[in-house]
């Protein structure tokens, strides 16, 4: 999916939301543990809930591969669920020396050796060009690169001053040079709040992937106030915010109303910036 069609879909459906699947099996409806594949099962009727809601799908692969064979089952299983006209995000966070991260790549991009072709993927930038470029080997797919994350560590590193101004603000600039828009985002923390004014300074073109925004205390408000461009240029993530919205066996009935909620949301401020 490039950005035109992703920006289409946003216009479709009056939505930028996209939905983390980062299923707990101690946390999902315990009727569910009837099923050969709970976690499956749960990500299946939370997909058919709110397909119409949202244009992206986000699992974090660490809630899968904790649970060994069964986890990456579980994880093709919802891959392959996911309607082809959705984007779909494999938050892996992977970065390594150039040959290791090919095979990363090959791992979320290759349906071929490993049954799964996601449309992105999230990269962690420390390690540089070298550590980045596998991904982009693929001309098809994107790059989702961490940037300005709101984890309470962020300030360790990413607000350090260097010559080029601070860290988060060099990694954006150098990356940009490796791929333009069209392939490449970032991962911004939506507890950043004012400081999408500077990123979009930084990025004016690309699409920011926005986890924080429910749960974790993020404003949606905050973020299109200095977030968005000419193409939206935003996907707002909310995992436990929807995913967990209920516990009993209408869990899906709940995810859908609380994905509703921001979707409408999202329809007034697309309507107000004069996108849709």
């Amino acid at each position: 999916m490039n950005k035109k069609q992703l920006f289409e879909q946003i216009k479709f459906k009056k939505s930028f939301l996209c939905v983390g699947l980062d299923p707990v099996l101690e946390n999902i409806p315990q009727h569910l543990l009837d099923y050969e594949d709970p976690i499956f099962e749960f990500n299946r009727q939370i997909i058919d809930a709110t397909a119409d809601l949202c244009v992206a799908y986000k699992p974090n692969t660490a809630f899968y591969e904790s649970r060994g064979l069964k986890g990456w089952e579980s994880l093709l299983k919802t891959w392959a669920h996911i309607p082809q006209n959705i984007f779909t995000i494999a938050d892996a966070k992977r970065g390594d020396i150039g040959n290791t991260s090919a095979m990363y790549a090959d791992a979320f991009f290759n349906e071929e050796k490993s049954g799964m072709s996601f449309d992105s993927i999230t990269v962690a930038p420390y390690m540089g060009k070298d550590s980045v470029s596998p991904f982009l080997k693929y001309e098809d797919k994107w790059v989702i690169l961490l940037a300005a994350t709101s984890n309470e560590g962020h300030h360790d590193f990413q607000l350090l001053e260097t010559p080029g101004g601070r860290l988060y603000e060099e990694v954006i600039r150098v990356s940009s040079e490796w791929a333009d828009s069209e392939r490449m985002m970032y991962v911004v923390g939506a507890t950043r709040g004012s400081e999408f004014a500077n990123i979009r300074r930084l990025a004016p073109d690309s699409f920011l992937l926005v986890p924080g925004v429910g749960a974790q205390g993020g404003s949606l408000a905050d973020v299109c106030e200095f977030g968005l461009n000419d193409h939206c240029g935003l996907l707002v993530n909310s995992a436990r915010g929807i995913i967990y919205a209920g516990k009993g066996e209408d869990f899906a009935e709940k995810a859908r109303e609380e994905a509703l909620k921001l979707q409408v949301e999202m329809e007034e401020i697309l309507e107000k910036a004069e996108l849709i």
